[in-house]
């Protein structure tokens, strides 16, 4: 009897991710199937959500509005900068991607939008904010998760993300 998709399970799953366009952003092909603990918000929540009662073997597309994905674009992280925030940085590109700590400690990644002499403009927005996302699944695997993954909210071992 195959298990059917709910909390506390882990599934795994071949993806391949593109946007309205038909660019791929990610693809599993080729690469371990990426596990997750189904109901603790290990993915996106219009994905997991879409994945809810089905079985092993199952395949299907799952189109995702922003607000299930990564958000909408917040203006307030688009912001210009002097020169002198980049210390260290002998030259700042378009393009180039940062590292920085928010004043909560966290770890928010920054992107170069624009740059205009000594202003660079600069984008903290996860990059697929904004975007509906197109995901084409393949379900390789429902397995009761262990009690030790369900205690830490995600997997372990191959295909897992341990943080």
């Amino acid at each position: 009897m195959s298990l059917s998709i709910s909390d506390n399970l882990v599934v795994s799953m071949h993806y391949k991710l593109t946007d309205n366009e038909g660019n791929v952003l990610d693809d599993s092909t080729g690469n371990e199937p990426l596990a997750y603990l189904h109901g603790s918000k290990n993915i996106i929540s219009g994905l997991e959500s879409a994945l809810a009662g089905k079985v092993e073997g199952d395949e299907l597309q799952v189109k995702v509005a922003p607000k299930d994905g990564y958000g909408d674009v917040n203006p307030e992280l688009i912001q210009t900068v002097p020169m002198e925030a980049f210390q260290g940085v002998e030259k700042v590109e378009e393009g180039m991607g940062f590292e920085s700590q928010t004043p909560e400690g966290q770890i928010q990644r920054i992107v170069v939008k624009k740059v205009e002499g000594d202003e660079i403009t600069i984008d903290g927005n996860h990059p697929l904010a904004g975007m509906e996302l197109n995901f084409d699944v393949k379900i390789v695997e429902v397995r009761e998760a262990s009690d030790e993954e369900k205690e830490h909210g995600h997997v372990h071992g191959p295909g897992g993300h341990d943080h």
